[in-house]
């Protein structure tokens, strides 16, 4: 198939994982598959993906199993097999330096601190890749970040979580259907993607 988008949901493989601040990738990935009745299947490297078409738009979603410190050795192999420029990857990342809920998209800039990010930069040789970041707060202390990422979110913050992973699902939709410019304003503003009607 014709790939448009590398979607590179980044987290960590395994049950351990699945319900950390760091894993906030992988859930949106998996919303998105289970709304358009995909399940993600191996991957002819190390990664999982799920293969959507949404607007017409060929939209490959990656899990690699590298472990987020490796991520970028999936994402490259990934890309080469299906012919991808890092213009049309997106990572979906945990952004501790946004409050849980809040969902950003932008181009290129640096790792941020965050390793799965620096392993994307490393690999593909370029920071020009798309990064849809999704917050998990920053409520730790000096030397706490490794132990609070592999932390599930606080109850307290569930709704906020459920609402943000909503939230990612349809930014990665609405790329597709109105171009990633367009997209990057509306998304970043906060407003509502999609109309009651969608």
């Amino acid at each position: 198939m014709n790939v448009d988008w590398l979607i590179v949901c980044l987290g960590n493989p395994g049950v351990r994982y699945e319900d950390t601040r760091h894993n906030i990738g992988f859930m949106i990935g998996q919303k998105l598959s289970e709304k358009y009745n995909v399940t993600a299947v191996p991957g002819k490297g190390d990664w999982y993906q799920a293969v959507l078409k949404i607007r017409g738009k060929g939209m490959m979603v990656v899990f690699p199993t590298t472990y987020m410190n490796s991520s970028g050795e999936a994402a490259i192999k990934a890309m080469r097999q299906y012919e991808v420029t890092p213009n049309d990857v997106m990572i979906v990342v945990d952004e501790f330096n946004f409050p849980v809920g809040k969902v950003h998209l932008k181009l290129g800039g640096s790792d941020g601190g965050h390793n799965g990010t620096s392993s994307m930069i490393q690999e593909l040789k370029t920071e020009n890749f798309w990064r849809l970041r999704c917050g998990i707060s920053k409520n730790f202390g000096a030397g706490e970040l490794v132990d609070y990422v592999l932390k599930p979110f606080n109850n307290d913050e569930m709704e906020l979580r459920d609402s943000m992973i909503r939230r990612g699902v349809e930014s990665i939709e609405y790329v597709a259907h109105a171009g990633v410019a367009r997209a990057c304003a509306a998304i970043n503003s906060g407003k509502e993607l999609f109309s009651q009607q969608k």
